[in-house]
């Protein structure tokens, strides 16, 4: 069963709430950061990408930019300015994006319980990016982003938080992106309702955000070699979630891109394709269904299916479509065994549209592009279940949570 709690969060007063929340500060690149941060001293990506405010080219891991942080972060809590609730609680959040909402539980999530593999993954996460937010955790001692967690929602949750948000939100405001963020605060009862109801839930399971929970452990593992007293009470036993129910949860594709094009030549490449595939030309920017790839060469879209005599693929794995690119079109054609190192591939998340496909093909930055169908919820537990790792860069979960909206002080 799932054990969730309350905690006293470090946050914006409302009036200054849209200020200081920002995009995650793992979605943008350093240009995005400034365009986003420009003639805003409370922007918060001065705290999560402090290299920002430092000359161009600088070493984004170095310990300038992490004593950076702290400063922006001392100074931010101090002018914005930023509070620490007199008392712990749970808050609703809700993120709308065009017609699409989703409303989740802000809260802290055991690390005892994701150490033991109770919080279940479904991604492998990269040395350096823990050690950076690591770092960045211990440099702030503080949380300040969540990690996105989901759970096959409950009618008894379901209720709590509808009688939860019919009542006056502490946040309401519309970031720069368009996307409404609306955040609701529990009352003593609301909370004891909430974590006894998610003391029934069986499993959670991380969607996004691998490196935080990862580097939360981590912070633990170091500031508890580093206490004598240490009890296992300590706020820093416990790291900073939100958790939506997987039926109101959007997962868009993650595309890819490739540098150089086998063959040399458009027909030499599709020569080479069409051993495992069949192609439609003129096909859609976007496969309708899963087992179909979109491919855009030359300026033009084509269609591709599997060939109807190809060996059957069976597992929570092999059946993704992001795993028959890989081994049918990926490793044999491009001679790209892993995508993660491998400079001749790059990832595009699905919020970018086809269109950046395209742009990015048409520069000549890439030679061909990949449109995939995205996985849905049942795959991401499926795999999880199985213990089980999906290939890289398989979901791209939209709308994002806010850094520095709620933060958990260790």
């Amino acid at each position: 069963m799932s054990t969730i709690r309350a905690f006293r969060a470090l946050r914006p007063q409302p009036d200054q709430v849209e200020k200081v929340s920002a995009v995650p500060y793992d979605v943008v690149n350093v240009a995005e950061a400034r365009q986003y941060a420009a003639g805003n001293p409370f922007s918060f990506l001065r705290v999560s990408r402090p290299e920002i405010e430092l000359p161009d080219g600088t070493d984004p891991y170095s310990n300038q930019v992490y004593a950076r942080a702290r400063t922006n972060f001392e100074k931010l809590k101090k002018e914005a300015p930023l509070i620490v609730e007199d008392a712990p609680a749970l808050y609703i959040y809700r993120l709308k994006m065009g017609d699409h909402a989703q409303t989740g539980l802000c809260t802290c999530c055991s690390v005892d319980e994701y150490d033991a593999d109770r919080i279940l993954k479904h991604e492998k996460t990269r040395r350096d990016k823990e050690d950076d937010r690591t770092r960045n955790i211990t440099t702030l001692r503080a949380q300040t982003g969540p990690v996105f967690l989901a759970y096959r929602g409950t009618s008894a949750i379901n209720a709590i938080v509808d009688r939860v948000t019919a009542g006056q939100p502490l946040f309401n405001f519309t970031a720069q992106d368009g996307i409404v963020h609306t955040v609701w605060r529990t009352s003593p009862a609301e909370t004891d309702a909430v974590i006894a109801a998610f003391g029934q839930v069986p499993a959670l399971y991380v969607a996004d955000g691998h490196h935080r929970a990862k580097s939360a452990s981590r912070v633990r593992e170091k500031l508890r070699a580093e206490n004598p007293s240490h009890t296992g009470t300590e706020e820093y036993n416990s790291f900073l979630a939100v958790v939506f129910p997987a039926e109101q949860l959007r997962i868009m594709p993650y595309n890819r891109v490739a540098k150089h094009l086998p063959g040399g030549t458009k027909e030499e490449f599709l020569k080479k394709v069409q051993e495992k595939f069949t192609i439609l030309e003129n096909g859609p920017a976007a496969p309708h269904s899963k087992g179909r790839f979109s491919v855009y060469l030359d300026g033009h879209w084509y269609e591709l299916a599997r060939q109807p005599n190809a060996p059957s693929r069976t597992g929570p794995i092999d059946t993704l479509d992001v795993s028959v690119l890989q081994d049918e079109m990926l490793r044999p054609i491009f001679g790209i065994d892993d995508p993660r190192t491998d400079k001749r591939i790059d990832f595009v998340g699905g919020i970018r549209g086809t269109g950046e496909l395209e742009r990015r093909v048409n520069s000549g930055d890439m030679s061909v592009a990949f449109s995939l169908y995205p996985v849905t919820m049942n795959d991401l537990f499926a795999v999880a279940d199985a213990g089980r790792i999906m290939p890289p860069k398989s979901t791209w979960f939209e709308p994002k949570l806010r850094d520095g909206l709620l933060s958990h002080v260790i």
